[in-house]
């Protein structure tokens, strides 16, 4: 439970200065109001206190979420995040103070003759946002956690559904040629071991440069059994993004299934990307589609794209069928 409990991102400390800033100037200047004095004053040392507590907040914090807490016994975890958040606003305060007075900000009477007992109060004030923030921060990582947690099992359990005939498929073909050609059944063997070590690889992502290593695999075997029928075309031009695994695989096999015209016939299938749309296109020439639905396979990979990218699969034409891959966020948080 480290990470839920003590993972404080940047994001929440960038919020966290941004309240503290606003926050303070409009109750500083409210204040020096009620005192009738000079309300950009009160505004400008509540920016200074805000500051202050903020960034003696991010060094204590911090310090005792990397060093303290991991070394201590869980029990003692309270008590500890309360010193530290008493001493952020305790020495935050005293810091705004001497700071307002090297920059000749004017501070009221209570700041200048009881700054130590005015520390004290926002110590045990900063505490108390503090314990809100933790609760908040721990549900918020519990809750990724929790979801991160359901997507990992959810895309186990989509991997395990990628079609297994191919193996059997491509075993009967290594044992034709073992009678045949030898050399060529060796090779082979070689191909399906890498198939599968890729396949049982833990990666959810991989770049494309490697998804197509194992897709010209995956057609060279299949050829075996098709008589080098089936030609690969892969455009010059591939970025270095990473992708779900499989997502180009599944649309060639896909193709080879169901492409066929006649058996006699070879069948094209060409690989290229869009660079302006972030879309991988991936078509062939042959049998035209009669429905742009998705099978269990299409499916499979829409929902992996949804899941890791939040991208999507579509069909653009069925005459000639082509798909393109929406990358969606991998492109921009993947690349290698």
């Amino acid at each position: 439970m480290y990470d839920i409990a003590l993972h404080i991102k940047l994001k929440d400390w960038l919020y966290i200065l941004i309240f503290g800033l606003v926050f303070g100037s409009f109750l500083s200047a409210f204040g020096y109001v009620l005192l009738e004095k000079d309300w950009l004053e009160g505004a400008l040392y509540g920016v200074l206190l805000g500051f202050s507590i903020t960034f003696l907040s991010l060094v204590f914090i911090s310090f005792m979420n990397h060093f303290v807490l991991p070394k201590v016994s869980s029990k003692y975890w309270l008590l500890l995040a309360i010193v530290f958040s008493f001493l952020s606003g305790f020495f935050g305060t005293l810091l705004s103070v001497f700071v307002a007075h090297k920059m000749g900000i004017e501070l009221i009477a209570l700041f200048e003759t009881s700054s130590i007992g005015i520390a004290a109060i926002i110590g045990v004030l900063t505490y108390l946002l503090g314990a809100l923030l933790y609760r908040f921060v721990r549900m918020r990582n519990e809750k990724e956690l929790v979801d991160g947690n359901y997507i990992k099992s959810r895309l186990s359990s989509l991997e395990t559904q990628l079609n297994p005939h191919f193996l059997f498929n491509a075993l009967n073909s290594i044992a034709e040629l073992i009678h045949t050609d030898v050399n060529k059944a060796e090779e082979a063997v070689l191909k399906v071991s890498s198939f599968l070590r890729n396949t049982m690889s833990e990666e959810s992502h991989i770049s494309i440069k490697n998804e197509l290593l194992h897709v010209r695999d995956y057609v060279e075997l299949e050829n075996i059994r098709f008589a080098d029928k089936i030609s690969l075309h892969v455009s010059d031009f591939m970025p270095n993004y990473k992708i779900p695994k499989f997502s180009i695989q599944l649309l060639v096999e896909n193709a080879i299934k169901h492409g066929f015209i006649q058996k006699e016939k070879n069948l094209n299938i060409k690989i290229s990307f869009d660079e302006q749309k972030k879309v991988l296109i991936v078509k062939n020439d042959g049998k035209a589609m009669k429905s742009s639905k998705f099978g269990i396979g299409l499916t499979n990979l829409n929902q992996r794209l949804e899941l890791l990218c939040k991208g999507y699969l579509e069909v653009i034409d069925k005459e000639e069928p082509t798909f393109y891959i929406h990358l969606g966020e991998c492109h921009e948080n993947t690349r290698s």
